[in-house]
């Protein structure tokens, strides 16, 4: 909600259905008084009827101000809502004669009864208010005794159903547009933060990568290797820079298979899927970065002459990628040693991106004896 409270428990979109809600209960109410003002006189305990109304006028106040304020859980309103409003309705059992009920509206109104339908709709969706609408309809024929002979055609329950139909489907409508614009705003501020951090990398970055494999290229001989190194850092940031400038909506799928194939390269080894492996294009895009990491890290640390090996399985459920060298591998206490110098390649690069997909990653090296990560990723949708 707008306001700040610790007690308000009413979401952004429920809050002015909550509002309507309320408003409409204080209506009702006046309605129901000056109905009850002109036939309490004939009930057969008019002051027991007066003292049950004023339990429901107190409750109709307090109801009112709290789905008005939010304050506490609308759903607890609501739960009581179906309890006090049941309890009013068999009450007119206790003030009114059979004959007096069967030409009369139960206590306090029919349309004050109204009320647990609308907030039962809002609270717990249109089919619950149809349900508690067409269980209050059969509770208020029964009370004045016309179950039998005048259910099927009392506006009753139509009016009911159809007031918790309608209301439990704008509540849901509300609550997905709240939804879709939440999104919608998320998505614009990552745009931004994603076209900042490009013009950084741009600014930076890159142009030191460039100059190094520049003059690395010039100097040769051992520079000669880390220009080769940077240009590929280089070429590698670029296509990730021009991937920031559309973020992928969660409906557009990609073939990881295919792009973990297009890295493969003289040291590099790809064995994937002939099908294709469609998984969700920020899913497949997380995954090659955690990968790439993967086969830098060997370029860098893994000796001169070693390989990357990527195989790429489909399982049930789950796609699981290992990325294997046959480089000199390294102490089981490595990456704790990194991360704790401020090297957050392993870290960061693979073990977050794929924690962040709700995956695992799985390392499993010894000195001369290469290195082989395991990536698990789970398929939320096939």
């Amino acid at each position: 909600m707008s306001r700040s409270t610790a007690t308000s428990h009413v979401t952004e979109a429920e809050a002015p259905l909550w509002r309507a809600a309320a408003a409409f209960r204080l209506l009702t109410i006046i309605y129901a008084v000056s109905y009850h003002s002109t036939v309490a006189g004939n009930q057969a305990s008019p002051r027991l009827s007066w003292v049950v109304f004023g339990l429901i006028i107190a409750w109709t106040g307090l109801s009112a101000i709290a789905l008005a304020t939010g304050w506490g859980r609308p759903r607890m309103w609501a739960a009581f809502d179906q309890v006090v409003v049941i309890g009013a309705v068999m009450a007119t059992v206790l003030v009114a004669t059979t004959e007096w009920r069967g030409n009369n509206q139960v206590l306090p109104t029919t349309l004050w009864v109204t009320n647990a339908v609308v907030s039962g709709a809002i609270a717990w969706g249109p089919w619950f208010g149809a349900l508690i609408g067409g269980a209050l309809a059969v509770l208020v024929s029964m009370v004045r005794g016309d179950v039998a002979i005048e259910f099927w055609s009392n506006a009753t329950v139509p009016v009911l159903v159809s007031v918790g139909l309608a209301v439990g489907v704008a509540a849901r409508s509300s609550r997905h547009a709240a939804e879709q614009l939440r999104a919608a705003t998320e998505l614009e501020a990552a745009t931004r933060e994603r076209d900042r951090l490009a013009r950084q990398v741009h600014d930076g970055v890159l142009q030191v990568l460039a100059m190094v494999h520049r003059r690395g290229r010039e100097i040769g001989g051992e520079a000669a290797e880390l220009a080769r190194i940077a240009g590929e850092q280089e070429a590698a940031l670029r296509r990730l820079i021009s991937g920031l400038d559309r973020v992928p909506t969660p409906a557009e799928k990609a073939d990881l298979a295919a792009r973990l194939r297009a890295i493969a390269a003289p040291d590099v080894t790809v064995s994937a899927p002939a099908q294709a492996v469609l998984v969700d294009a920020a899913t497949a895009g997380e995954v090659l970065a955690a990968v790439e990491a993967a086969v830098t890290n060997t370029r860098l640390h893994a000796g001169r002459d070693a390989r990357s090996f990527i195989l790429v399985e489909d399982l049930d459920g789950e796609i699981v990628i290992s990325v294997r060298d046959d480089g000199v591998g390294m102490p089981d206490d490595r990456p704790a040693d990194a991360q704790r110098e401020g090297r957050m390649g392993i870290a960061k690069s693979i073990v977050g991106r794929i924690h962040q997909l709700g995956g695992t990653a799985q390392l499993r090296s010894a000195p001369d004896d290469g290195t082989e990560w395991e990536l698990r990723v789970p398929l939320r949708e096939r």
